[in-house]
């Protein structure tokens, strides 16, 4: 069995007549955390919806758990134990909390039917999707939303769960709950891709990073040696910490 769950190996992606992304390599090994970092504009929303299937690879490979998925649709890649949050979060604002976890769980037709101890782990994780069950999604704060909707994606077990800028806009004390929880996540035996602008956000939880600009992946490698790395951080990222 392969270390990486994904990867993908030359991976050209064209929107209308914009090359966005220009033969990107990344490799996200089982069981770990991946960031993938980059300025705005970089590619990382596009990386991540092509390897969903919501925008086609006009060239290159993405393969999962061995499987060529390049050319599959969206909900074939879902059915293989991926989960995707994206950075608009996809939250139903006029169903209730409930609602929107039923939704999500495919192999539920009422709550009844959820895994009552999976449920009770997500509670766990996410205390508010448990306090405000029977409210309006769209009446949360803005990172109760955020909770609901990593709690919404693992409502049923996945292999890969991909998340597009989990910590934007949220309170420090809020980003603190979701580094615990993805924390956890990954104890559990998942496998996360996770693109973020915070770094302190990523240092503190990722195991592997890749760094992106201009469509191209142009760094690889551990997380602990980024973060240790100021002049690398500066040359790829602009960061001055």
């Amino acid at each position: 069995m392969s270390a990486d769950l994904l990867t993908l190996a030359g991976v050209h992606t064209h929107i209308g007549a914009y090359h966005i992304l220009h033969g990107v390599d990344l490799h996200v090994p089982r069981g770990q955390l991946t960031m993938l970092l980059g300025r705005n504009g970089a590619g990382k929303t596009t990386t991540l919806r092509t390897i969903m299937g919501l925008w086609q690879a006009s060239e290159g490979r993405i393969t999962l758990a061995g499987r060529d998925t390049t050319r599959l649709a969206t909900p074939q890649i879902a059915s293989l134990g991926v989960a995707y949050v994206p950075e608009n979060m996809g939250i139903f604002a006029d169903l209730t909390v409930k609602e929107n976890m039923l939704l999500a769980a495919r192999s539920a037709q009422r709550v009844a039917q959820i895994d009552e101890q999976r449920l009770q782990w997500i509670f766990r994780l996410f205390p508010a999707v448990e306090k405000f069950w029977n409210h309006p999604a769209g009446k949360l704060s803005g990172g109760q939303k955020q909770m609901l909707a990593v709690a919404r994606s693992i409502v049923e077990p996945r292999e890969l769960l991909i998340i597009d800028e989990p910590s934007k806009g949220l309170a420090p004390a809020i980003i603190n709950n979701m580094i615990e929880a993805f924390g956890q996540l990954k104890a559990s035996g998942v496998t996360i891709l996770l693109v973020e602008q915070n770094f302190n956000f990523a240092k503190r939880l990722g195991d592997t990073v890749a760094v992106m600009d201009n469509g191209r992946i142009v760094h690889a490698g551990g997380m602990k040696e980024l973060a240790e790395d100021e002049m690398l951080q500066r040359s790829l990222l602009g960061l001055s910490l």
